[in-house]
């Protein structure tokens, strides 16, 4: 059975996400008849004289009539070595949020370049993102080579500008690719034009990448979204004891009788039983959505989290990390807002702004204020306790969202502990993020 890698393409505008897409889709026999027929059909009302791959991934016709990719586009395909979901991200500044959705939940990232333009500040804010993201894998892939005559000189050269980012930014493994998204070199298939190049082509390269680090290896983690109390409980003396607690296990493995504590008011007891709608298990891992049942009658409730008692995390009121943020308005110190943490969301201020990312330096300077798309490091205090890990330890505890108490709109994404352990001060130490 092919395992599964889940992808986000990003870059600046006009890099050539969408026609890279479009690409790698067709090439790898992704397409149906009836998508490519009304791409062709499309592309012959412009005036062109082949297919606009592009429009095989730009679906929102507002992104059809400016030439651009506005909101994320999800699409699904397999080749016989593995199965892909693949996000394209927009690369308009405007919509850095939707690029930080995207990737959020991606093992690799695949960042376009044009090779003319070399390292943009876009693409550094991409790279930021996804060093701040921990995505697993960045494959950068210099685009457009064949506009530079397949100049081995000019591929070298952005690869020293991305390998110098890469290295200021803390991602430890960037690997670079020369392509033609338009002609279709080293997308699927190597080209004999690029005779320097001796690595491998895009997809194999995707196809070779290792899969990412496995969640149910982690400490067992389980956010309670919901106590179930069934209403038959009335009635039908099966279930008038029933009390189980749903929701989707964020981190590890867990099994019947495994001593657990509630947190954050670190009550202990054992599991005593998982369900599914498919039945008992004997176990349960990660990303498995359950229903647990616990040996004693203990006071649980949404936005808690039961974890393994051996390694169980402390709840703080105090969270120090790094944000990008997503809103129109800046975001000041005293500001009051909302903490979303896996299932619990609590009231929380904005202590201080400790910095912003300078994305030419990749150096922390300070800051009054993070305005939009702004990457900075914050204080927070929170009016009751949550369950946080450090980003490193857990892309799934690690992570929070900061939201608009008054119309609930989401005005961060933020990662807790040493998210930017890498990124300093000029004349300082490298930072620790401690919780």
């Amino acid at each position: 059975m092919s395992t599964l890698l889940r992808l986000a393409t990003a870059g600046s505008v006009d890099d050539g996400k969408s026609t890279l897409v479009g690409r790698l889709l067709y090439d790898s026999k992704s397409v149906l008849t009836d998508q490519l027929d009304a791409v062709e059909r499309v592309s012959r009302n412009r005036g062109l004289d082949v297919a606009d791959l592009a429009l095989l991934t730009d679906g929102l016709r507002a992104e059809r009539e400016q030439g651009i990719t506005i909101d994320v586009a999800y699409r699904y395909f397999a080749t016989a070595n593995r199965s892909f979901i693949l996000a394209d991200c927009p690369g308009h500044v405007q919509y850095t949020r939707n690029t930080v959705t995207g990737a959020s939940t991606a093992d690799a990232v695949v960042l376009l370049v044009d090779a003319r333009k070399g390292l943009l500040e876009q693409t550094s804010r991409h790279l930021a993102v996804a060093s701040l993201l921990r995505v697993p894998h960045v494959i950068v892939a210099v685009n457009k080579i064949d506009l530079v005559g397949y100049d081995h000189s000019v591929f070298a050269a952005v690869s020293a500008q991305v390998e110098h980012a890469a290295r200021a930014l803390g991602l430890p493994d960037v690997r670079t690719v020369p392509v033609s998204a338009l002609i279709g070199d080293n997308i699927v298939d190597r080209s004999n034009r690029t005779s320097w190049y001796d690595g491998p082509s895009l997809l194999e390269l995707l196809e070779q990448l290792p899969s990412a680090e496995d969640p149910a290896k982690e400490a067992f983690r389980f956010p309670v979204q919901v106590v179930i109390r069934p209403q038959a409980a009335a009635h039908d003396e099966a279930y008038r004891d029933y009390r189980g607690y749903a929701g989707q296990i964020a981190a590890g493995l867990v099994k019947v009788g495994d001593p657990v504590v509630v947190l954050p008011s670190g009550t202990s007891t054992r599991i005593a039983g998982i369900d599914t709608a498919d039945g008992e298990l004997a176990e349960a891992f990660a990303p498995q959505s359950v229903t647990i049942r616990l040996t004693d009658d203990v006071d649980v409730a949404r936005g808690d989290l039961v974890a393994a008692a051996q390694d169980a995390p402390v709840p703080t009121q105090d969270i120090e990390g790094t944000i990008c943020w997503l809103a129109e308005r800046e975001l000041r110190p005293g500001q009051r807002v909302l903490l979303k943490h896996t299932t619990r969301t609590v009231q929380a201020v904005v202590r201080d702004i400790v910095g912003r990312l300078d994305l030419d330096s990749a150096e922390l300077g300070a800051a009054e204020s993070l305005g939009l798309n702004d990457i900075g490091r914050v204080r927070l205090r929170l009016a009751s306790p949550v369950v946080a890990e450090p980003y490193l330890t857990s892309r799934r505890t690690g992570a929070f969202l900061l939201i608009d108490a008054h119309d609930g709109n989401t005005l961060a994404a933020g990662m807790v502990g040493d998210a930017l352990a890498e990124v300093r001060h000029p004349e300082q130490q490298p930072l620790q993020y401690t919780i």
